[in-house]
């Protein structure tokens, strides 16, 4: 499987505002592993870099003053990332601009027509719901190298996003079960209901109030009057004789 990890810079961050790319850095995976391939560009975007983007990246316009423009490198760009599933930090972002540079060229198909796409700030926010999702603060969380980061820049940031991604979807080793049991039997997950079972032990009986019980019929009654599927509690309670009656 061959995946592009793509990232971008920009004059600013509203496309609609007439924003443009001024960098793009690509690292190529195949079967998860880094391939040594990339595609690296920086391009002149015929306007201004808003002063707040340029102290992020720290690119200005005097720079970028004799690179091409997108519709020079486009044919290059498009022969690298095309068929591949890119992988990218919140994708709606890139792809926006993305898709205006090839619009403006009078490329018919966008993006999402010539690739796949994984967004990798999705995926964190799964996995780490409620908690900063940053490239910063997912490196910190996984133990990925980001110590030559002090300024953004697209190359360098795919680069780390490569290893951020990686981590983040096959780097579970160590929170596996697997970790937990050195020098015990190595478990499957198809075998933790069998072999990883606790010792069966008596049930201890924990008696109910009256309080208790009205509190715990009152729900049932309202998960009856409310779910068109019924209550699946008086399933459980039935006993095997009842024949689902």
């Amino acid at each position: 499987m061959r995946q592009v990890v793509l990232d971008t810079e920009t004059t600013g961050l509203e496309v609609s505002g007439g924003h443009r790319i001024i960098e793009i850095g690509c690292v190529e995976l195949v079967d998860r592993r880094l391939t040594g391939r990339h595609y690296h560009e920086y391009l002149n975007p015929g306007r201004a870099i808003d002063a707040g983007a340029e102290a992020v990246h720290g690119i200005s316009l005097d720079f970028l003053a004799d690179k091409p423009a997108f519709e020079s490198i486009k044919d290059a760009f498009l022969s690298f990332i095309d068929g591949a599933e890119l992988v990218i930090h919140n994708a709606d972002f890139d792809l926006g601009f993305l898709d205006q540079e090839l619009k403006l060229v009078r490329e018919a198909k966008k993006t999402r027509q010539r690739c796949s796409i994984v967004d990798s700030l999705a995926l964190a926010r799964t996995r780490f719901p409620g908690q900063k999702n940053n490239l910063d603060a997912l490196c910190k969380r996984l133990g990925v190298d980001n110590s030559g980061r002090s300024l953004h820049g697209a190359l360098l940031d795919a680069q780390i996003l490569a290893e951020v991604y990686l981590a983040l979807t096959g780097g579970q080793g160590s929170l596996s079960l697997e970790s937990h049991l050195a020098g015990h039997e190595t478990l499957n997950t198809a075998d933790v209901g069998q072999k990883g079972s606790r010792p069966r032990r008596p049930l201890p009986l924990v008696a109910v109030s009256q309080a208790e019980q009205e509190a715990h019929e009152s729900m049932l009654a309202l998960l009856r009057s409310e779910s068109e599927s019924g209550c699946v509690w008086d399933d459980l309670e039935r006993s095997p004789t009842d024949g689902g009656q």
